[in-house]
């Protein structure tokens, strides 16, 4: 499998889940490498701005920063060892995150298998971009699905971020929470259009405000916390940002 790297060893890390409807819990986060869409203001960009890649990133104007060499942020490793990783926290909720962590779901459903035989409680989320379709085996391996389609402020064409098929699926689905990041009124307007055509159920629908900084959620938390109540949807903080920053592996 492909995991992220973090220092000389996989991003596996034991910490609370900072946004969506399980904020607070604590969990053991597993981030997969590589994903099929690039965001402009991806803040785990090293899963997938691979050098040589054409993709444009919004830090591609900061002093210092370029495209990550594939073999420096990618780990490989086997489902038994990943396991074997996570059994040595002591926690029950494991989170699959990314990249896309369904481009490898066969994989993460064998890990799934090992860690139940240990800790048959044990809940599983995973945080996908509801392009990939579960197989029927991982989705009844899973117990919550946080899916967070892009908007049109990622930068990406609507038939690469947007996959009817798929999020028809989810929002049939009752594992499925719907969360979207949001920076401008027009992101608010584009998810209210979104929630009308594939029939979401407004009380699983998150709105959770963009920002890196606990600053830059203030900014847009107010409004957007008085368009939840106008709408009948939750909103989200990223709990993780105020209290690490963007710091890895916390």
């Amino acid at each position: 499998m492909k995991l992220a790297k973090l220092g000389d060893g996989p991003e596996i890390f034991h910490t609370i889940q900072g946004e969506g409807i399980s904020a607070g819990m604590p969990a053991v986060f597993i981030r997969a490498s590589r994903c099929n869409l690039h965001c402009v203001w991806c803040d785990t960009d090293y899963t997938w701005n691979f050098t040589g890649t054409r993709w444009r990133h919004e830090k591609d104007a900061q002093p210092g920063y370029a495209k990550f060499e594939k073999t420096q942020v990618t780990i490989e490793m086997e489902p038994a060892e990943i396991a074997r990783r996570v059994l040595e926290y002591p926690c029950s909720r494991v989170v699959l995150t990314g990249g896309e962590p369904l481009l490898q779901q066969a994989e993460f459903l064998k890990v799934l298998e090992l860690l139940r035989a240990e800790r048959p409680d044990l809940q599983c989320e995973v945080e996908t971009n509801g392009t990939q379709l579960p197989s029927e085996a991982f989705a009844a391996a899973v117990n919550q699905f946080n899916v967070s389609p892009k908007l049109a402020n990622s930068g990406m064409a609507a038939d690469l971020r947007l996959n009817a098929g798929v999020m028809n699926f989810f929002a049939k689905s009752n594992k499925a929470w719907f969360k979207f990041v949001i920076a401008s009124h027009d992101d608010l307007l584009e998810v209210l259009d979104l929630t009308k055509q594939w029939a979401l159920p407004l009380e699983r629908v998150l709105l959770m405000p963009e920002g890196r900084t606990a600053n830059r959620l203030d900014e847009n938390a107010t409004w957007l916390a008085e368009q939840c109540k106008q709408h009948g949807m939750r909103f989200s903080d990223r709990l993780h940002i105020r209290l690490w920053g963007e710091r890895r592996g916390v």
